[in-house]
C-alpha cells in the first residue's frame, strides 16, 4: 500500500497479498503516513548543498590548477607584481571554464581566483590563516582537520586540504625553499617561512591519520615592555626591576613551558640593552627579535641526507666566542650547548640571556643539571651546581594560564650555595585568587617583601630602585 515510499519500489504496480481477517481499523491520518518535517532537518539540506557546492568547486581548481603549471612561465613569477599576476590567473582561468562549459556566478570566480592565487604562489588553504593577525599557531592533523589558536584557545576551522597528496605537495613546497626535505626515509623537518614563522612537519608512515604540520605565526609587531604591561603579562613594578637586571648586566634565563611566552619575553627584555653593545644571537630556528642596531644572528643546520654538515647550537656559541661579543642570546637551550652557554657567563660575557623548558625556577636549574650530565661531563654533583648558581643570576618563569592568559608569574633571583644546595630567593609572584564565571583567571602580582640580592649592584649602575616596590601589598 506503501511501496511509492520506499527506495527502489517497483514502478508496475504488484498485486496486494490477500488481507487476513482483522478487525475494522480506521484510516490512518495522513501525519502518520508520513511524518512532518522537523525545522531543524532543514539545515542538513542547506549544509549538504554548501558541502556539494565546495566539491565541486575543489575539483575544478585541480584542474585549473594543472592548467596553470602547464601555461605560466613559473620562471617568470618572482619578478611580476601581484597585480599582474592575478590578472594573468584570471584569464587563464576563464579560458579554462569555457573550455570545461562551466558556468559559475561572480562569488564562485573570485573565491576560485583567490584560492589559484593562493595555490601558485602562497600556501594554498593554509594563506588566509597566516594572514589573519589573530591566529597565533596552525595545526594540521591530516588534510581534513585544521586547527587554530586564538587568544589561547584552540578552535577547529572549516578550511581542509583537497586529499592527502595536496596536503604533501604544500609542505614540499615550504621545505624545498629553504633547501630541506622530507619523505618516508626522513619523514620529518624544522623550517621557517618566509616571514619568519616556524614550521614543523611530520608525514606518513610515521604521522599515522595523515600529514601533521604545526606553524607557530611570526608576530611582525615587535611586543615592548609597555605592551606586555598593558595586556596584564606584568606590572610596572616588575618591569622597574628588569630593566635594572638588565642594564646591570645580570644574567638571565627566561623558563616555561610550550607557549607560555619565553621567546616574547625574551624579545621584551632586550630592549633594556645599550644600543652601544654587540649581541650575537644563536638559535635552532630564528625567532628573535632583537630591538638594538648592533646584532649578529646564526641559526644552526641540520645534516645533509648523507648525514654530513650539521652545524649544531654548541658548534655556533663556541665560534660566537671568538667574534668580541657583549652578550650572548641563545635562543633556547636544550642540550650540550649549556655547557658552552654557562662557561660564557661565567667568563666576562656578562648579561647573557637564554630560555628553558621547565616548569618552575627551582625546575629550571634541575634542567639545567640534567642537560650537563646528558651532555657526557663528568663532574661532582656539587661542581655543577657551583658553576650554575655563579653563572644564573636570575631567573624568570612565564606560564600560559587555564585561561589562555600568559603571565610572568615568578621572578626569582640565585644568592650562591648552601652547603650542597643553591639558595634562590623570590622576589614576585603572581597569586590566584579566583575563578570567574566565564573561566578567566582573577589573580594579582605581588612583591615577597625580600630586598633584591643586587640591590648594591643596582646602585653602583646608577638604579636606585625605591623600597616601595619590593613591599608586599596587604
Amino acid at each position: 500500500m506503501f511501496s511509492r515510499y520506499k527506495k527502489g519500489a517497483a514502478a508496475t504496480p504488484q498485486p496486494a497479498p490477500p488481507a487476513a481477517p482483522q478487525e475494522p481499523v480506521a484510516a490512518p491520518a495522513p501525519e502518520m503516513i508520513r511524518k512532518p518535517m522537523p525545522q531543524a532537518a532543514a539545515k542538513p539540506a542547506s549544509g549538504d548543498k554548501d558541502r556539494k557546492r565546495k566539491e565541486r568547486l575543489g575539483q575544478i581548481k585541480v584542474e585549473l590548477h594543472k592548467r596553470l603549471l602547464e601555461d605560466l612561465n613559473l620562471a617568470a613569477l618572482e619578478f611580476a607584481s601581484e597585480k599582474d599576476l592575478r590578472a594573468e590567473i584570471q584569464a587563464i582561468a576563464s579560458e579554462a571554464l569555457e573550455e570545461m562549459n562551466v558556468i559559475l556566478n561572480k562569488e564562485d570566480r573570485t573565491t576560485l581566483n583567490k584560492e589559484l592565487f593562493d595555490e601558485v604562489m602562497g600556501l594554498g588553504p593554509l594563506e588566509p590563516l597566516l594572514k589573519d593577525e589573530s591566529v597565533s599557531d596552525i595545526l594540521v592533523n591530516g588534510p581534513q582537520q585544521i586547527f587554530v589558536e586564538r587568544g589561547g584557545k584552540l578552535e577547529l576551522t572549516d578550511v581542509t586540504f583537497q586529499n592527502e597528496r595536496h596536503l604533501l605537495r604544500i609542505i614540499d613546497k615550504i621545505v624545498s625553499a629553504v633547501g630541506r626535505r622530507v619523505d618516508e626515509s626522513n619523514p620529518y623537518v624544522d623550517a621557517r617561512l618566509a616571514d619568519g614563522s616556524r614550521f614543523n612537519a611530520m608525514v606518513p608512515p610515521i604521522a599515522v591519520d595523515g600529514s601533521l604540520v604545526s606553524i607557530r605565526k611570526f608576530k611582525k609587531d615587535k611586543l615592548g615592555i609597555d605592551d606586555l604591561v598593558k595586556f596584564g603579562a606584568f606590572t610596572e613594578e616588575m618591569a622597574v626591576y628588569l630593566q635594572a637586571a638588565v642594564a646591570c648586566r645580570l644574567n638571565v634565563i627566561v623558563s616555561g613551558g610550550t607557549g607560555s611566552g619565553k621567546t616574547t619575553t625574551l624579545n621584551a627584555l632586550s630592549s633594556f640593552i645599550d644600543n652601544s653593545e654587540r649581541i650575537l644571537t644563536i638559535e635552532d630556528t630564528a625567532e628573535l627579535q632583537l630591538q638594538q642596531t648592533h646584532v649578529g644572528r646564526m641559526e644552526s643546520r641540520p645534516a645533509n641526507v648523507e648525514g654530513k654538515g650539521a652545524v649544531t647550537q654548541r658548534d655556533c656559541l663556541r665560534n660566537a666566542l671568538r667574534m668580541r661579543p657583549d652578550r650572548i642570546i641563545v635562543g633556547e637551550t636544550r642540550g650540550e650547548e649549556v655547557i658552552d652557554m654557562l662557561q660564557a657567563m661565567n667568563t666576562g660575557h656578562d648579561g647573557s640571556m637564554t630560555t628553558i623548558h621547565a616548569n618552575s625556577a627551582r625546575d629550571a636549574v634541575s634542567r639545567l643539571e640534567n642537560m650537563i650530565a646528558m651532555a657526557g661531563i663528568e663532574m661532582p654533583l656539587k661542581a655543577v651546581r657551583s658553576q650554575i648558581a655563579s653563572a644564573v643570576n636570575l631567573i624568570v618563569q612565564a606560564s600560559r594560564l587555564q585561561d589562555g592568559s600568559r603571565r610572568m608569574i615568578s621572578i626569582t633571583e640565585i644568592t650562591g650555595m648552601e652547603g650542597d644546595v643553591i639558595s634562590m630567593q623570590e622576589v614576585f609572584r603572581y597569586e590566584r585568587l579566583g575563578l570567574e564565571p566565564n573561566g578567566k583567571i582573577i589573580g594579582r602580582f605581588n612583591a615577597t617583601g625580600v630586598r633584591s640580592h643586587y640591590s648594591d649592584r643596582f646602585k653602583q649602575w646608577g638604579y636606585n630602585l625605591p623600597a616601595a616596590i619590593f613591599e608586599p601589598i596587604n
